[in-house]
């Protein structure tokens, strides 16, 4: 039974259902991420060591809430758009046989497994990357912020208050 072109679009864009999915899990957590990174570095250098547990565990408790309504409802919203952006594009670029060409692939039993893997491979990536370079990152976040903290303390009014002494933070954790 011949496919027409509109179902052959709409399989293509079911089968990237998933990778749609994360990619609005990804655009909804970037700017939690961001803020954590802020955060993290307001918490290293403005509040007191023992108010710092808790007031991260309060973040934490905030970026969570955050995610629990953003995520579903971009992840929601980009499966909906899907055809209306994606389906169109892949009918307006590719033939037919092209369409029949990435929906084999997309359904081939390796790639599947491949693409089951890229999280994880990711994650051992990010692993074995963060444990080589952390010395040398850390040392290399720690200056830039001391230099930042020079500069801000350049640019404060004669007799203001001075900016705190930057401790160094993590990398971001993947």
């Amino acid at each position: 039974m011949a496919q027409s072109k509109k179902e052959l679009v709409a399989k293509v864009v079911q089968l990237q259902q998933s990778a749609i999915e994360n990619m609005a899990r990804e655009l909804a957590e970037r700017p939690a991420m961001a803020m954590l990174q802020q955060a993290d570095g307001v918490l290293n250098t403005r509040i007191p060591q023992e108010k710092r547990a808790a007031v991260a565990k309060d973040i934490q408790a905030d970026v969570k809430k955050y995610a629990d309504d953003a995520v579903p409802m971009l992840r929601d919203r980009a499966v909906k758009l899907g055809p209306s952006t994606i389906g169109a594009l892949l009918e307006e670029k590719l033939t037919e046989a092209e369409l029949k060409e990435v929906i084999a692939m997309l359904e081939s039993p390796t790639v599947r497994k491949y693409q089951a893997l890229a999280g994880e491979m990711e994650k051992v990536l990010a692993e074995k990357l963060v444990a080589e370079t952390r010395t040398a990152m850390e040392a290399k976040i720690s200056t830039l912020e001391q230099n930042v903290v020079k500069r801000l303390n350049a640019a404060a009014p004669a007799g203001g208050a001075s900016a705190p002494a930057a401790a160094p933070t993590k990398p971001a954790k993947k």
